[in-house]
């Protein structure tokens, strides 16, 4: 089975009452940053006109380099009719759980681009609650739908901004190379320094950090 009609098997197993008017504009929804131990999650939704010539050199963004994600960010804002960014906080991950966190930034970005948007397409398989459009959840959506593409881009390159100025103020924890993902050397740094107030504190890895008496979060 081709990519292009996995993808469609997948529309129809999530979401198969949902039906596209053809006249519809299609918001993209994707995010970056569910999984590191540190900062927000982003989430971000694109819509592109479909009368005006695609926008090329679209992938997932984990399969471009920090560099083309840079240039087709800028690109992205230039092409889009309507494009929208959050990045929901550490506060909320804690509050909310990591993914209810993600699901209401979907809700936010959703609702920032319907003006222009009919329908929505998210990249995963879950469709939010509450939705201020009618849409579709595809799994893979992130490698097939360019509007998901370039919403995985904008989310991703947006995350990233935001770990290289955490790095700025918390330099021993290494933001700037794992980006708050829990690899070992950003394990090991917890372990030494404790947690800082970017830290995401429902996370087991954060959480035995704090239960061990030696270590006192960093504000």
């Amino acid at each position: 089975m081709s990519r292009r009609h996995a993808a469609a098997a997948s529309l129809a197993l999530f979401d198969g009452a949902a039906v596209i008017d053809p006249g519809h504009r299609i918001a993209g929804v994707d995010e970056a940053g569910r999984g590191p131990l540190a900062g927000p999650v982003a989430v971000a939704a694109v819509v592109f006109d479909p009368q005006r010539p695609r926008l090329n050199g679209l992938d997932d963004s984990k399969q471009l380099t920090a560099a083309r994600r840079e240039q087709l960010h800028d690109r992205i804002l230039d092409r889009a009719l309507a494009w929208h960014v959050v990045l929901v906080d550490v506060e909320a991950i804690d509050r909310l759980n990591i993914y209810q966190a993600t699901l209401q930034g979907m809700r936010d970005v959703v609702a920032a681009v319907a003006h222009v948007a009919g329908f929505a397409r998210i990249d995963g398989n879950v469709v939010p609650k509450g939705l201020v459009l009618p849409a579709q959840a595809l799994v893979g959506g992130d490698g097939i739908d360019r509007a998901i593409m370039a919403a995985s881009i904008l989310a991703k390159v947006s995350r990233d901004r935001y770990m290289l100025d955490l790095h700025a103020r918390h330099p021993q924890y290494g933001f700037d190379q794992h980006k708050g993902y829990g690899t070992p050397a950003h394990l090991a740094a917890l372990r030494e320094h404790g947690p800082c107030a970017e830290h995401r504190r429902s996370f087991a890895p954060v959480r035995a950090c704090l239960e061990t008496p030696a270590v006192a979060a960093i504000a």
